[in-house]
């Protein structure tokens, strides 16, 4: 899947070989990673590489759609779409470096790329933070998501099982 999506400040495009280096150097910053599930915090690049070369496969197959956010020609987060089944929502997830943090950047890049899955038909969408995270948390429900639950979660980032609230949102068109 190589469409692009452009947001007023951001360009979300698929992510590629060359953003290994970047992200593998934001994700190391522990405000980072230990808000992250998947990733771990001395994540090399060779793994992002890896992480990375499925990522057309797994878009081809309407499994995970997953987009740089750049700002200003510059990588400043990740944020995608994934899912386990074919029938199943998406689950969004992103991230954020610590710098670009503040200024509304995650929340218009996910109010795009939920637009553009709408528009493809998707009518529910799951998502989710850590409890110790509000800030990811004001950013959902400013993109409609309601609290659907609490869960424990295994983040590789923090080595341990932290408690995750569940969030959940209907589509706009649905």
């Amino acid at each position: 899947m190589s469409e692009e999506l452009q947001t007023e400040r951001l360009l979300l495009r698929p992510i590629g070989p060359l953003d290994a280096g970047p992200i593998t150097e934001l994700v190391q910053d522990p405000r980072v990673y230990r808000m992250l599930a998947r990733v771990a915090p001395n994540q090399s690049k060779a793994q992002t590489l890896a992480w990375i070369s499925g990522q057309d496969a797994a878009a081809k197959a309407d499994m995970e759609h997953v987009r740089a956010m750049v700002l200003e020609g510059k990588l400043v987060g990740v944020i995608g779409a994934d899912r386990k089944s074919e029938r199943a929502p998406f689950t969004i997830g992103y991230w954020l470096a610590p710098m670009a943090w503040g200024k509304g950047l995650t929340t218009e890049a996910a109010k795009t790329l939920l637009s553009w899955l709408e528009r493809r038909g998707e009518t529910a969408f799951l998502s989710g933070h850590f409890v110790d995270n509000p800030a990811s948390g004001r950013v959902l429900h400013k993109l409609g998501f309601m609290r659907a639950g609490r869960s424990r979660l295994f983040s590789l980032g923090r080595g341990e099982t932290v408690e995750h609230f569940d969030m959940a949102r209907l589509a706009r068109n649905a």
